[in-house]
């Protein structure tokens, strides 16, 4: 998978998980509206009813702003402000809708608040006013602006939804590491080399859990002897390839640095790196 698949496929996922969110959150806010309405609405019918208007019309409930929703009536009524948050109290409680709220009551004809109060999560902060003064006959609109977070009641839909994306996004998330692991296996070359593990492209040997790092140099050469483990590799090869072939003439670099291998693979005892005099050098494992 190159680079920009994978960057591909993430988007991929983040945009559907967005999406799903969205979708959620889209959800969500609509069904709290409604369940708003018709709590307000079972509140309009309540006070009509208190001063035994049963035919008097409760017009739309209105969300005229976020979280802000308005009840008005199709003729004058009157009520007791103490009624009110008791309604109100009694309808918000039962569509388990925010318990934090402030109210209005405004006076149709001047838009001047006739009544208000507000339940904050503070009882200090919450402010019920002038209960027990009755309210004249007039035509009034009901303003209800929620003042926390929307809170949708947890259903066994939800739980199913929440389930379903957490298995699925857990899935998308295994499958793709297993995959970008078996790429890196099948990308990365490396060799035995007695109880190493010796990666060429890395310029490293690993043993169980101890690494050790090689020059350019010394992992050109071992990877000359480790393709040809138990032969002898002439001088002259192991110079042409590694030195002169880059344009670099070369003295003693070649004994120095066979050297150096010896030193970092004397852990092993099963692996011999011998001189053959005039010759050249042979990897010997056993």
């Amino acid at each position: 998978m190159t680079l920009n698949a994978k960057y591909y496929f993430l988007k991929v996922v983040a945009f559907s998980l967005i999406a799903m969110l969205s979708s959620c959150s889209e959800d969500k806010d609509e069904e709290f509206s409604e369940r708003t309405k018709i709590a307000l609405r079972d509140v309009g019918n309540t006070l009509l009813l208190k001063i035994n208007d049963s035919t008097s019309l409760i017009r739309p409930v209105l969300e005229i702003e976020p979280k802000t929703f308005q009840l008005s009536f199709s003729s004058h009524l009157s009520f007791e402000p103490s009624d009110l948050v008791s309604n109100v109290r009694q309808s918000i409680e039962a569509a388990k809708l925010p318990k934090y709220y402030r109210v209005e009551v405004i006076q149709c004809s001047d838009n001047e608040v006739a009544y208000s109060y507000q339940i904050t999560v503070d009882e200090e902060s919450t402010i019920i006013p002038c209960s027990g003064r009755v309210l004249p006959y007039n035509c009034y609109l009901i303003k209800v602006k929620f003042s926390k977070n929307i809170e949708v009641p947890f259903t066994r839909q939800g739980f199913f939804f929440g389930y379903v994306l957490l298995v699925v996004t857990l899935l998308i998330l295994y499958f793709y590491k297993k995959r970008q692991a078996m790429l890196h296996d099948t990308d990365t070359v490396s060799f035995t080399v007695g109880s190493f593990k010796f990666y060429p492209e890395q310029n490293k040997l690993v043993k169980a859990t101890d690494e050790i790092s090689l020059s350019k140099k010394e992992c050109e050469l071992l990877e000359i002897f480790v393709t040809n483990t138990n032969t002898i590799v002439k001088r002259d090869e192991l110079t042409k390839r590694v030195w002169e072939d880059h344009g670099v003439i070369v003295g003693r670099s070649l004994d120095t640095y066979v050297s150096k291998l010896r030193k970092k693979l004397q852990d092993d005892d099963s692996i011999k790196l011998t001189n053959v005099h005039g010759v050249g050098y042979k990897l010997e494992i056993s």
